[in-house]
């Protein structure tokens, strides 16, 4: 693997101590970049929490090298994360402090009197008040907002990771395609000196009071989700009309005021952000009593979409499926990761298992999650080849398949076998190929 070479920086803002806290791939990410920026990193972290963590990102290999270069370097040092907070304000050397709010303990949420005991700590610790201190995280709109206000101090900020990608963490962090970030403070950017390289690399950034920048994040990810599960609707209205929904998203994307992203129809969506996103907002609205219908009928698509899927494959075999054996390519949120949070994966091994169906599953990156998820079901086979167990197979599900990948369509087509395709990997031509019968989302061979 090659190894990228970090940003230069200026000598002001190169070798500083920044403290992290945390334990999630925004933090691990965080940590491997701000190294690569010049500077010391001191990370808090529930050791096994944070081992998890790293565990169930292998598939994030530059990162993984990165990390491990870093603190075999002393770049990074890893200390377990204290039950008082104070421990970690103790740091006085340090220009920077940044929080992942997800990853605080629960000690650390306590309240003391009005206040979480984190800020208690921090407000009552000898730390400068002119330290910069960075929250990052997803909750209920306006948390942010209040959590700066209750901190004593003028140099606040709220970074979103709206640019994080599953995949490809260190660098769509090291040169973001859109910076967001809320400060306490009105145009006090300058004072967190160590993050202006990021903000100089990002293709769009923003910069505003943190409830705006709350609300912004939560109405992005909100209009991704929306815009999935609107063309998941009308796949359905496709399969009735025999129309191919990927035609139709094509000719959509080449309307400018809509454009091409997030309208590819599947099984739905996934992973941490958007679940999390959308139940952070659906509790926000529950607090605020706002009607939000849209956002309640984007979950429940959603959730339907991820058993569509094996409907299709119940109606092929007009019911009877007792005890088949099919094979599944694919098992994460994504292609490309090897998370299966909120994946189609999980919906559809419990039905098929629920029929005493043999599945025999290609898992790419995810295979150990999954393995670690369900480690005593007999019905669960692990394949190295995706074509292996096709000759003994009832059907072919595809759930999660690389663009960089070849289909293999010869070996599909000698055994002719029916394909399920959740993610609409197949092209035309491709279906038009197959020997056997091919359902889609919003397709079907004719």
């Amino acid at each position: 693997m090659t190894m990228p070479t970090p940003v230069s920086v200026n000598n002001s803002t190169a070798n500083k101590q920044c403290v992290i806290v945390g334990h999630s791939i925004d933090a691990i990410t965080t940590a491997t970049v701000m190294v690569s920026l010049g500077n010391k990193v001191s990370l808090y972290a529930d050791q096994q929490q944070l081992e998890h963590t790293l565990a169930n990102y292998e598939f994030e290999h530059q990162q993984q090298a990165l990390w491990q270069l870093y603190v075999s370097q002393n770049s990074i040092v890893i200390s377990e994360l204290p039950q008082q907070a104070s421990a970690v304000f103790a740091e006085a050397q340090a220009s920077l402090y940044w929080l992942f709010y997800s990853d605080l303990s629960v000690d650390w949420q306590q309240k003391n009197g009005e206040q979480p005991a984190w800020i208690s700590d921090l407000n009552e610790s000898q730390l400068s008040t002119q330290t910069p201190v960075i929250l990052s995280g997803i909750s209920t709109l306006g948390v942010f907002a209040d959590l700066a206000e209750q901190c004593r101090r003028p140099w606040v900020y709220y970074v979103p990771f709206v640019f994080l990608q599953d995949g490809r963490a260190y660098p769509s962090m090291l040169s973001p395609k859109l910076w967001l970030m809320g400060e306490k403070t009105a145009d006090s950017v300058d004072k967190v000196a160590m993050i202006q390289p990021l903000m100089a690399q990002a293709q769009n950034s923003y910069v505003s009071d943190i409830a705006t920048i709350e609300f912004s994040r939560s109405a992005i990810m909100s209009m991704l989700a929306t815009r999935v599960s609107f063309m998941n609707e009308w796949s359905r209205l496709a399969d009735q009309q025999g129309v191919d929904i990927l035609q139709v998203a094509d000719i959509m994307g080449l309307d400018s005021r809509i454009g091409s992203s997030y309208l590819k129809a599947g099984w739905g969506f996934g992973g941490q952000t958007l679940p999390t996103e959308i139940e952070a907002l659906h509790q926000t609205l529950q607090d605020t009593q706002v009607d939000h219908r849209l956002m309640q009928a984007v979950n429940v698509i959603n959730d339907d979409q991820k058993e569509l899927i094996f409907r299709k494959f119940w109606q092929y075999f007009d019911g009877a499926i007792e005890q088949k054996q099919v094979t599944v390519w694919g098992a994460s949120y994504k292609s490309g990761s090897g998370r299966t949070s909120s994946a189609a994966i999980h919906p559809l091994l419990r039905l098929l298992w629920s029929y005493n169906i043999t599945t025999y599953v290609y898992a790419l990156e995810a295979q150990a999650e999954l393995a670690s998820l369900y480690p005593q079901q007999p019905l669960l086979k692990f394949i190295s080849e995706p074509t292996q167990p096709l000759a003994n197979s009832d059907a072919l599900f595809v759930l999660s398949w690389p663009d960089t990948k070849r289909l293999p369509i010869s070996a599909i087509n000698e055994v002719v076998l029916p394909v399920f395709d959740a993610q609409n990997a197949f092209s035309r031509e491709h279906i038009q190929s197959l020997v056997g019968g091919y359902q889609g989302i919003g397709r079907r061979k004719d």
